[in-house]
């Protein structure tokens, strides 16, 4: 340990050259775990936050956009709360809408149709509940665009008009887009098509996208026996985030993107290691002729590299929370979390590790003959 640091000092700047490195990766490990936490966050927080186990979809609906695309009937949902297992299971409808605000402005909003009472209904941190067909209780987020308690939303095409009852505690999207959340018969109509006045046939009230699962004490219930009975096609509630609109292209990209850098960093940090070491051969022969061993060799390169990966990461992440901060709160979606920040500066550090043994291993290939003059 005191020939690392030794040396550490005395090329303390080709050290801290290959620690700014190591930081400025660590910098972009953090600002890619934002974005991949804000992109979650903004496509499915509204499903993170719903208090089930599992949606049961359509039978063989296509994964991608599957909310959209599934149709089950009342039936279904109650083959569902016939099972033992199953504490809770309601109809649950899921559309993208564009509509307008009282004032002309076009807004996106995802229309949540649950039952009045049931135990999909949010509880209201501003407002109330919901209590005729046409309330809503919206994301907090909503109130973004000019939006406040008794203001009404105006559905395009159709020409429903919906009326701001109370605001989520918290936000609330789902495919990037603010979740308003409406009674289910009020849903059945707009999603039948039916214009102000009209009526859809009386199947339309039986219909909805999913039904949503909660199990006895907040368990999993048995899927495969749930969908045997309901002849559903049944999802654990993380499993169905991919079936948020265009989620697991984004999370594969994120997911390789960040793949690549922490490659990278063993690439680089093997790298340095691997030329400092061949450089400092002659030393490291003059040791083995003096009688230190394998063993102490490799041990000192590796505390070397231990010191600039911790040193070098904690710099980086610092100074990537601090940018990343001043990028919250911003139109674009991003979420700093200490969870994906610590796990990736632990991955970098292990990788970087990797890296610099796969270097420094060359160590016990060096002859201490050539300390002797054996070429001479």
């Amino acid at each position: 340990m005191f020939l690392a640091l030794r040396e550490l000092w005395f090329a303390r700047n080709r050290f801290l050259l290959m620690g700014a490195v190591v930081a400025l990766i660590s910098i972009l490990m953090v600002i890619l775990s934002g974005l991949s936490s804000g992109l979650v966050n903004d496509g499915v927080s509204a499903l993170q936050k719903t208090p089930v186990q599992a949606f049961a979809f359509a039978h063989d609906t296509k994964e991608d956009s599957a909310f959209s695309r599934s149709i089950v009937t009342e039936d279904q949902a109650r083959a569902w709360r016939d099972q033992p297992d199953v504490q809770d299971a309601e109809l649950f409808g899921n559309m993208i809408v564009n509509a307008k605000t009282g004032s002309g402005t076009p807004v996106d909003l995802t229309l949540f149709g649950i039952e009045p009472g049931s135990f999909l209904e949010p509880v209201p941190a501003e407002g109330s509940a919901l209590r005729s067909d046409t309330d809503i209780i919206v994301s907090s987020t909503f109130r973004d665009d000019g939006v406040g308690i008794g203001d009404t939303v105006v559905l395009d095409r159709l020409g429903t008009e919906l009326t701001v009852v109370g605001f989520t505690e918290d936000k609330r999207t789902f495919g990037h887009v603010d979740v308003a959340y409406l009674p289910l018969r009020a849903w059945q109509e707009v999603h039948a098509g039916a214009k102000v006045g009209e009526k859809p046939s009386d199947s339309a009230y039986s219909e909805a996208s999913v039904v949503a699962i909660r199990g006895v004490d907040d368990t999993l219930p048995d899927l495969g026996s749930g969908d045997s009975a309901a002849g559903t096609s049944a999802r654990t509630l993380e499993a169905s985030f991919d079936s948020s609109p265009g989620f697991s292209a984004e999370m594969m990209t994120m997911s390789m993107i960040k793949f690549f850098l922490y490659a990278i960093s063993a690439l680089v940090v093997g790298a340095f290691f691997s030329i400092w070491t061949v450089q400092r051969s002659r030393e490291l022969a003059v040791m083995r002729a003096m009688g230190a061993s394998t063993g102490f060799l490799l041990r000192d390169g590796m505390a070397q590299a231990l010191i600039v990966l911790i040193g070098s990461i904690a710099v980086g992440v610092l100074l990537g929370v601090g940018l990343g901060s001043g990028l919250e709160g911003g139109g674009m979606p991003f979420a700093l979390e200490s969870g994906p920040i610590v796990s990736g500066a632990l991955l970098l550090a292990v990788l970087g590790l990797l890296g610099a043994g796969a270097a420094i291993v060359r160590v016990t290939r060096v002859n201490p003959l050539s300390a002797l003059g054996e070429n001479r």
